[in-house]
């Protein structure tokens, strides 16, 4: 009998203001300028009224329903600190749904890097640290839980980031279950991490690996109104003989948590869907919803998944690697001046500084400098608030300038270099 995770992605960038510098540095608040907080607080709300707060109160209806269910249906949230925030600032409704859903025993929360940013690419994993530490509190001071699986922006692992996310207490990462790290096995295994540094403890006590599948999870989240599709359109009872079928201890289903009234829209039948899947799945014999935390409880891990540092896995795009952050050299230039920049700011050490510097590394900035072609370019266009990738770059670059002339200044006053 196939065990089902059901986890979704919960995020909003705090996204970036169309800006040039005026050069009168010491006269604006660089928070209020760097960052278009109207657009981000239409954007919060639309989202808000379509997605977030009806797709929570199905949730909470569902798992009222079937509370003296022998079976129960469960959910996994990975919530940013960037999303938080916003709810906290635009719609306090949203943030308190969450926390109702959170006060329920079917419900988990998974750990994050606050900012959803790329720091677990850093050579430096100070950063990447920090930041998974903060969304740590976050998680205790809004929800009062602690996490006990990982899952890292846009799912990168690599050998050294879930090494990292082991030493920090967590039992276990999700990834993507591309075929390049399963080569002939199967994603809905529970694995380990690879034994590849002189410390590493036996396989028993090393991070378990959880693999999403991406078949199965994009037939929602990309295909479930597309009506060129062969399966379309797909019925819950359909999609609970698929689960049912499926072989292996645990099939994971995870997707950005839009999937529910944005980026397939009401009218698709998806609220349909999703109201009707618990009670198909709770009534089918061979299948039985988990938690995360409950898989790795549960099932002993089949193998080893190694990915090397330089074949980081993610999972975007069809290549499911770095490239739609990291695949052109505008990308590559933006994300080193960024990183590049880290003892400047901590240096300083202004709070402020820091926060906005942590805004700046969020993966958004960098998926929209994408330039590919074809279908996931057209997913980058979806998302870019830009015209194209190279308006998106201009105007990132100017906000990275525009904030190392402040830190230069600030480094050179705690120095004594520059009168108050």
């Amino acid at each position: 009998m196939p065990a089902v995770t059901f986890c979704f992605e919960v995020h909003q960038p705090i996204r970036i203001s169309h800006f040039q510098s005026n050069g009168f540095l010491k006269n604006s608040n660089p928070y209020e300028t760097y960052f278009n907080h109207g657009l981000n607080k239409w954007i919060f709300e639309r989202i808000a009224n379509k997605c977030y707060l009806p797709t929570n109160r199905i949730l909470l209806e569902i798992l009222d329903n079937l509370k003296h269910e022998k079976k129960k249906f469960k959910v996994a949230f990975s919530l940013t600190g960037t999303f938080v925030e916003s709810a906290e600032k635009y719609n306090k409704d949203v943030l308190s749904t969450f926390k109702q859903l959170a006060e329920k025993p079917e419900v988990e929360f998974l750990g994050e890097t606050y900012y959803h940013s790329l720091a677990g690419l850093y050579e430096n994993e100070e950063e990447f640290i920090e930041q998974i530490e903060a969304h740590k509190q976050m998680l205790k001071d809004y929800f009062n839980v602690q996490p006990k699986v990982f899952v890292n922006t846009e799912m990168l692992y690599n050998n050294r980031i879930a090494k990292i996310v082991e030493k920090l207490g967590f039992k276990a990462i999700f990834t993507e279950g591309a075929e390049r790290i399963l080569e002939w096995r199967n994603p809905n295994y529970v694995y380990v991490r690879k034994y590849c540094f002189p410390d590493d403890p036996p396989p028993q006590k090393r991070l378990r690996v959880l693999l999403r599948n991406y078949r199965l999870s994009d037939d929602i989240g990309y295909r479930f109104s597309a009506r060129d599709w062969d399966q379309w359109p797909l019925t819950a009872e359909k999609y609970t003989a698929w689960l049912s079928a499926t072989p292996g201890q645990v099939v994971n289903i995870f997707m950005d948590y839009e999937t529910f009234g944005e980026h397939q829209p009401q009218e698709s039948g998806i609220f349909w869907f999703l109201k009707a899947l618990p009670y198909m799945i709770i009534r089918d014999p061979n299948l039985e919803v988990l938690k995360p935390s409950e898989v790795i409880e549960r099932y002993q891990p089949v193998g080893e998944i190694d990915v090397f540092e330089f074949s980081t896995v993610s999972w975007a795009d069809m290549e499911r690697d770095t490239s739609a952050w990291l695949g052109n050299r505008m990308q590559q230039i933006a994300f080193n001046e960024i990183k590049n920049i880290e003892k400047i700011v901590k240096e300083v050490g202004n709070p402020d500084l820091i926060r906005i510097w942590r805004l700046l590394q969020q993966s958004d900035h960098y998926y929209y400098v994408c330039n590919k072609w074809w279908s996931d370019g057209d997913v980058h266009k979806y998302f870019s608030i830009f015209g194209t990738p190279e308006e998106a770059f201009a105007n990132l670059m100017n906000i990275i300038s525009d904030f190392k002339a402040r830190l230069l200044i600030e480094r050179e006053k705690l120095n004594g270099g520059l009168k108050q």
